[in-house]
Formats: structure tokens, sequence, C-alpha cells
């Protein structure tokens, strides 16, 4: 009776550790341009919308029909576009972050008490000066949050782009399922939720490097 193969070959890994690092920087460099060209658009878009409140109906819809596109449904109607390429996977992963990152944007900045808007006005505050000086700082918990969902989403997301041949950790899932070697897919699933994990740590991280005074409240 042949030998049942081991669920996971540590020595399979220990010999391929440039290969699943390569697939790990690979799935970090994605996710990263999609949040960071996401939050771009969207900031744009959220002042838009803030600035004049008629678009704000308009662009959420837009952005959630986008959203609500299965990812391999959007995927196929990209690559005859723009082929199997890294452009197609960003083109979708940007697309699935805009309407998390526009509404928290948005209600981030509304949310700023009015009575502190009145007060930088009382100051000589410009609209500009007042949105990086005032509005901003105060909206970042709000905007934050969003970027933890959108990123741990883009996290996810990132894995079905393998199907395009641009997965990164996905490849190894996609590849080990192939040829029937768990020890591959085991492992693309564990770094990618790892990935998902640290990922939102980070931002809680960043959100209280970034937000000092509620920490001090907090100490009260």
């Amino acid at each position: 009776m042949p030998e049942r193969e081991p669920l996971i070959r540590w020595d399979w890994l220990a010999d391929h550790t440039d290969d699943s690092a390569e697939r790990l920087v690979e799935h970090i460099w994605l996710t990263v341009i999609a949040v960071a060209v996401g939050f771009v658009i969207s900031f744009v878009l959220a002042l838009v919308a803030i600035r004049r409140g008629r678009t704000y109906g308009p662009i959420t819809a837009a952005t959630g029909i986008l959203y609500t596109i299965p990812s391999l449904a959007l995927f196929a109607i990209l690559v005859p576009i723009t082929g199997l390429s890294v452009l197609t996977a960003e083109i979708a992963l940007v697309g699935y972050t805009l309407l998390i990152l526009i509404r928290n944007i948005v209600a981030g900045i509304q949310g700023v008490p009015r009575d502190v808007i009145e007060a930088a006005e009382g100051m000589g505050f410009g609209t500009a000066t007042r949105l990086i000086r005032v509005e901003l700082p105060l909206a970042v918990p709000v905007i934050v949050a969003g970027l933890r969902i959108a990123t741990v989403t883009t996290v996810g997301l990132v894995t079905v782009a393998a199907l395009i041949g641009q997965g990164g950790l996905g490849k190894l899932i996609d590849d080990g399922l192939s040829r029937r070697f768990s020890t591959l897919y085991i492992t693309g699933a564990v770094l990618s939720v790892a990935l998902a994990i640290l990922a939102d740590g980070a931002f809680v991280l960043l959100q209280r490097v970034l937000t000092p005074w509620a920490r001090a409240r907090a100490a009260r």
C-alpha cells in the first residue's frame, strides 16, 4: 500500500522559501497599488460629492454597481480589453475599493461638528486650509476604518487574480489545487490570512499614531 502524502511537506517548504516569498511580495504590491490608487480616486470623488451634494447619489450608485459585479465576471469583461496583465487586475481591484473609501471619507469629513467648523471659519481659515488643518485630522478614524476594510478585502480579492496570471499568493493556491499538492494551497491560504490580519493590525496602529488626542482622552 503506497504511503499517504503528508498534508504539509516541510522539506518542500524549506527548499522553496524564495518562491513563497516572491509570491508574498507580489501579493503585497498588488494590494498596496490598488488601495493607494483607489484612495486617491476616492478622495477626489468624495470632495466633489461634499462640495456638490447632488453628485453623491450618482457617484455612490456607480461605484456600488461596480462593487456588486462578481470578480470573475469583471475580469472576464476586462481581459479582452487589457489582456492578462497587471493592469487588468489593478483596474478590478481599484474598482472594488471605491465605494468603501468614498463613503467613509464623506462620512468622516461630514461628521466634523458644526461648531468646530464655525470656529475655524472665525479664525479666518479658507476652505482648503480648514479641510487640511481641521476636517481631515478629525475625520482620520472614519477614513482609516474605510482603509482597513478596503485593504483586507483587497488582500482576499488579489488571490482571485491568479486566474489571469496575476495572483500573488493566489498562484500558490491555484497551482496546489491543480496539482493536488496540499502543501502549496495551504501555504497560499495561510499566508493570505496572515497578511490580512497583519494589514488590519497595521491600520489599527496607524490610527492610534494619527489620533494621539484620542489616546489622551481615553487615559483620563
